[in-house]
């Protein structure tokens, strides 16, 4: 689940899953794992996610759920769990002084209770002129591979500059999309690092008072 940056109290970037061969929680749709469907039966976004779990040895495949989970809140609402175990993919577009040519997508995997704070990432990608933008629908497909809804934080088109939310490691186990609004997978905080290589930071605004 993920979005160009727009950020509303949902996010519009989601993700999430019941993990693999079981099923959802409670509350949750009726998940099909992979493996029972048949990978050419997938959509090819899910293809690609599997195929990068599996050659990095993640335990858990994808599923699909029944019903889309295009937000965060939806997402938590079809597995039963809590809102920030749902790890939002979040698109920005650095834009370099060199025209659009050179811009790179910019991925920060953030909590799903959480908002990204633009100008603590600004800070920690943007140098020598480049600044942080929004990205519209059109660039995230054309770099992530993935359409809003269901980006996943690996198996991108064009490998992006990505931060991890150290937010998410309030949790022993989070979800993640997995290519497609009904595609998700489950993973522990500690293996985003694994799977994209990508270092955690502090990336969102501080919340409100009683909501931490």
């Amino acid at each position: 689940m993920s979005a160009p940056q727009r950020q509303t109290d949902d996010s519009d970037s989601t993700a999430a899953g019941p993990s693999q061969g079981g099923r959802a929680p409670s509350g949750g749709s009726d998940p099909h794992e992979v493996g029972e469907r048949g990978g050419h039966d997938l959509p090819e976004g899910v293809q690609r996610v599997h195929a990068v779990l599996q050659g990095k040895g993640h335990p858990h495949a994808p599923l699909m759920l029944a019903d889309a989970v295009r937000t965060a809140q939806q997402a938590a609402d079809a597995l039963g769990i809590e809102v920030g175990q749902i790890a939002k993919s979040i698109i920005f577009r650095r834009k370099s002084q060199g025209g659009d040519s050179g811009d790179k997508a910019v991925l920060v995997i953030t909590s799903g209770d959480r908002r990204v704070d633009e100008a603590k990432v600004q800070a920690l990608v943007c140098a020598g002129g480049s600044r942080l933008g929004r990205a519209d629908a059109s660039f995230v497909k054309a770099a992530t591979g993935f359409s809003i809804g269901g980006v996943a934080p690996v198996a991108h088109a064009v490998a992006p500059v990505t931060l991890i939310d150290r937010e998410l490691f309030r949790f022993t186990e989070i979800w993640a999309a997995a290519g497609h609004p009904h595609g998700v997978f489950k993973l522990r905080p500690q293996d985003l690092q694994t799977l994209t290589g990508a270092p955690v930071a502090d990336v969102v605004e501080q919340p409100a008072p009683g909501t931490a």
